[in-house]
């Protein structure tokens, strides 16, 4: 009797599952409901906009952002973030997902195959979006909790380019799958390393490294930007000529 192989699909998230940034969203909706100052904000963003730059694996540049990544959520009670995690997912998250993504990872689910999203964004943050989307689970960056409060500090590191791969390995030996028979989705060249420890590697909206670099192995490339740019562009256009097809072409004389 043959044993039956466990797969799974490992998806990113930021701009390969959502358009924009999970944390930038997070920072936002907190700022919004009084959380913290105009500054505040705008030294997160400014520390994410420099992290999603870095052309390579800078460690001041991941540190920074690191340090960004949690700050904003210390001392606040993890119950508190949850409840407006919710309602982040609803107001921005959900508006911003990219339909093919989900369709790809649907498909893998009917496969009876996992589908887990590897994210550098706060781990609970991505286990609030698996759930509402119907998926296995999620890997992220954990944040430290003490007496149900957020202390500001992270617990190992951001879950970022090589740090995803030992999260997903070790997902693996927990769990018994097998990463030569896994998938895995991403639009950053900085995910190459978990993208080289599947499998069946594939490029969603590739950023121009990666892009290149799955033409030359031969991996799927998925761009839902280019598709939707396309749509906004034709669809005018293919309206404009049916009407015109149709006033040109001679009305049938009624019998």
């Amino acid at each position: 009797m043959a044993l039956t192989v466990k797969r799974a699909a490992f998806f990113d998230v930021d701009n390969t599952l959502i358009r924009g940034s999970t944390i930038y969203f997070l920072g936002r909706g907190m700022y919004q409901r009084g959380y913290f100052t105009k500054k505040d904000i705008s030294r997160f963003v400014l520390a994410n906009l420099r992290f999603r730059l870095t052309g390579k694996e800078n460690k001041e540049e991941i540190a920074r952002f690191q340090k960004s990544a949690t700050d904003f959520i210390g001392g606040h009670s993890v119950k508190d973030i949850e409840a407006i995690g919710q309602e982040i997912y609803d107001e921005y998250v959900s508006p911003a997902i990219w339909q093919g993504t989900i369709e790809i990872a649907q498909k893998h689910l009917s496969s009876n195959e996992e589908v887990w999203l590897v994210t550098a964004a706060p781990e609970d943050m991505a286990v609030l979006i698996a759930k509402r989307l119907g998926l296995t689970g999620a890997l992220g960056s954990k944040a430290e909790i003490k007496d149900g409060a957020y202390t500001g500090a992270m617990l190992g590191a951001l879950l970022h380019g090589k740090e995803k791969v030992i999260a997903v390995q070790d997902l693996a030996q927990r769990t018994g799958l097998d990463l030569a028979e896994c998938y895995a989705y991403s639009d950053s060249h900085n995910d190459l390393p978990l993208l080289q420890c599947v499998g069946h590697p594939s490029a969603i909206n590739p950023d121009a490294i990666l892009g290149l670099r799955a033409m030359a192995e031969g991996w799927p490339i998925y761009d839902f930007r280019r598709a939707r740019f396309i749509g906004r562009a034709i669809s005018p256009m293919v309206v404009r000529l049916a009407a015109l097809v149709t006033w040109l072409t001679p009305r049938r004389k009624r019998k």
